[in-house]
This record gives structure tokens, C-alpha cells and sequence, in this order.
């Protein structure tokens, strides 16, 4: 191979380099993303950021009890307990509306109690006493094989009724 051929085989060879890696980020967009996984969520993890399974969560919370999860984005996540069997169908975010504080559950007093500036919300979230402007973000909990899936809440807020303000 001559030197002229070279030089031409390592232009064009750049050319094209430089225009594949231009043209992917384009092409990818007109591609639309693969459902991940078979539509159950985000894994529910612990603490320890062990996944949740339903049995093991009901063996060490009672009925009426609300812990937290690590849930959608990593963000702190209220999961119900409803019955000695049964977690309720819906999460809710521990992050306060108002300025971002991670909101306490209040056994006592039955509401969760934002410790920064005094917000109050309901047992299922609903802002009861400000400055907190909206109430609690909610995110459907499903149950597969013993394992707890947080996944986007984007149907009506059923405490107020309206459009979910997360979504």
C-alpha cells in the first residue's frame, strides 16, 4: 500500500468516525426506549438496601404501621401496612412539599409531621396545615412473587381529586 493510499484510507476512516459518533446520539433519539422488565416497577429496598419482600416486611411491621422504603430515584418512600397480610396499594413520598425535608411519621399523633417548618400531613399524605403548598407525592405498590415494586402514580390523587402535581 502506497503512502497516498494510506493517508486516504486514514482520512476517510476519521470522516467516518467523526460522523458515526455524531449521527448515533440522533439516531437514538427517534428510537423509542424498551419497556424494562415486565411493567412492576422500581424494587422496593430497605435500609440496608436489601430488596423488600412482602413476608418479611409483614413478620416485622405491625397493622397501621408506616416505614420507609427506598423507593422511585432512591428518594424515601412510605410503604403502608394495612392488615397482618396486606400492604396497602399505594406509597408515600417522605420528602415535604414545602422545602424538601424528609417528613417523620407521627405515631402518636397519627400524621406525618415535617420537624423544618411545621407541616402537617394526613395518614395518607394530604396536606392538613401549611406552609407545605401540595400534599405528599404517592406511588403505586405492587406485589410479585413475594417482591414489593414502587412504580410511577399517574391516574387522579384520590385525597384531593385532582391531577397528580409529581407527574
Amino acid at each position: 500500500m502506497g503512502r497516498r493510499q494510506f493517508m486516504n484510507l486514514l482520512t476517510f476512516g476519521s470522516v467516518a468516525g467523526v460522523a458515526l459518533g455524531g449521527l448515533y446520539p440522533v439516531i437514538r433519539y427517534f428510537i423509542p426506549p424498551k419497556a424494562a422488565g415486565g411493567g412492576g416497577g422500581t424494587t422496593a429496598k430497605d435500609a440496608a438496601g436489601n430488596p423488600v419482600t412482602l413476608s418479611g416486611w409483614l413478620s416485622s411491621h405491625k397493622e397501621g404501621d408506616r416505614s420507609l422504603v427506598q423507593g422511585l430515584k432512591g428518594d424515601p418512600t412510605y410503604l403502608v401496612v394495612e392488615g397482618p397480610d396486606s400492604i396497602g396499594n399505594y406509597g408515600i413520598s417522605a420528602i415535604c412539599t414545602h422545602l424538601g425535608c424528609v417528613v417523620p411519621w407521627n405515631n402518636g399523633a397519627g400524621k406525618f409531621m415535617c420537624p423544618c417548618h411545621g407541616s402537617q400531613y394526613d395518614a395518607t399524605g394530604k396536606v392538613v396545615r401549611g406552609p407545605a403548598p401540595l400534599s405528599l407525592a404517592l406511588a403505586h405498590v405492587t406485589v410479585e412473587n413475594d417482591n414489593v415494586f414502587l412504580s410511577q402514580w399517574s391516574e387522579t390523587d384520590f385525597r384531593t381529586g385532582d391531577k397528580p402535581w409529581w407527574s
